[in-house]
């Protein structure tokens, strides 16, 4: 054996599973591609939010709260700040669906949270143009992920606990033997008794046949916008937000770098609706639809946003049939675990889902309640 584990893929998931296995073993080796936090991974767009009210399944939640957790320990190892609480808003019609289900949301997780109303969303937050009809729920534990940030910190803290992470390595294929699981990349193979794979949008390539029928990659875009005054866009005064109607949404984050907003399309226009075979080559251009799209509901919801595009790109995650992720063994006698397929939507619970990973993969622990991520929910179909 080369080590005791091989985590394929360091990005969002990967870095986090290898680093959360680096605290239990120094036998284990993480293989990236390209460079940890590369350009063109969905770690990609400077920040991703954060989230303890979440619309999706009340099993997600304890996970959430886990997640949190290990992003302040993964600040404290290594120094570096990674999550800025600025609260949270969800703005949407005052009992519409979108709201109400928040709030039922809450009702079921305990998160904490607050309602605003219209009149005290205009005194607090005027940045944000508001319906006659808006209210907003006030998550106050939310924020923003530093997402290049988080991942290099993650691979550095697994470096310096004994991992081993061997870049510009893309894998070409993982076999299970009675000798253990071969990885190939070139002319070179190395032989693990446990395999991660967790390269997102690239994970299709190492996945079994009723796997890949399953799953796609997709682009995800993402845009941002020069505040007039970006002192109103920090992380101080504006709030990491999701707003949705029926007939459009956007989510986003404060001026980071004290200029440019995050404000992207979400829901059927957004670039996540487009399947892409290839993750190497996703259109980074926007069409003009979606620049259409972004500039139109910016000029709604952001007055004080030059409704110009500044900057703009476009990533690649791996998306499932149900747009629950895969984590789990491939079946009950396999040694090659997943830990992919996010539809999007992982990052917040990286540190978790990492956790979960490297714990299931060593033999540490297996975690109760996933039945509807593990990966053989699809065998049955």
């Amino acid at each position: 054996m080369d080590a005791e584990l091989a985590v394929i893929g360091l990005g969002s998931i990967g870095s986090m599973a290898l680093w959360q296995a680096s605290r239990l073993t120094d036998s284990v080796v993480g293989f990236e591609a390209a460079t940890p936090a590369h350009g063109r991974s969905a770690v990609g767009g400077d920040t991703r939010l954060f989230r303890m009210i979440y619309l999706g399944r009340p099993d997600y939640y304890p996970i959430i709260e886990r997640s949190r957790g290990l992003w302040a320990e993964l600040e404290a190892e290594t120094g570096q700040d990674i999550l800025t609480t600025t609260g949270g808003l969800s703005i949407g019609t005052a009992n519409g669906s979108y709201i109400n289900s928040l709030l039922e949301a809450t009702r079921v997780t305990g998160a904490e949270y607050r309602v605003l109303s219209r009149e005290e969303m205009a005194e607090r937050y005027p940045q944000h143009n508001l319906r006659p009809d808006d209210c907003a729920v006030y998550d106050p534990r939310a924020g923003v992920l530093r997402t290049d940030r988080a991942v290099s910190a993650a691979v550095a803290a697994a470096q310096a606990n004994g991992a081993t992470v061997l870049q510009n390595t893309p894998v070409d294929s993982i076999t299970e033997t009675d000798q253990g699981v071969v990885v190939t990349s070139g002319d070179r193979t190395w032989t693990f008794e446990k395999v991660i794979v967790a390269s997102g949008g690239w994970s299709r390539r190492l996945m079994p046949d009723h796997l890949k029928a399953v799953t796609e990659t997709h682009r995800i875009v993402l845009t941002w916008f020069i505040a007039e005054d970006g002192t109103q866009f920090s992380p101080e005064n504006f709030p990491a937000f999701s707003r949705w109607y029926e007939d459009r949404s956007m989510y986003g984050a404060p001026a980071v770098d004290g200029v440019t907003v995050k404000a992207s399309v979400d829901g059927p226009l957004a670039g996540r609706a487009r399947a892409t075979p290839d993750p190497d080559s996703v259109p980074r251009e926007l069409t003009r639809e979606e620049i259409e799209k972004a500039t139109e509901i910016v000029t709604e919801f952001f007055p004080g946003l030059i409704p110009t595009i500044a900057r703009a790109d476009a990533f690649p995650d791996l998306f499932t049939q149900d747009r629950h992720p895969l984590i789990g063994w491939l079946d009950q006698n396999s040694s090659i675990y997943c830990a992919t397929g996010f539809s999007g939507k992982g990052f917040k619970m990286a540190t978790g889902y990492g956790h979960i990973a490297a714990h299931e993969a060593l033999g540490k622990q297996t975690i109760e309640g996933l039945d509807f991520v593990r990966p053989d929910r699809f065998k049955t179909r």
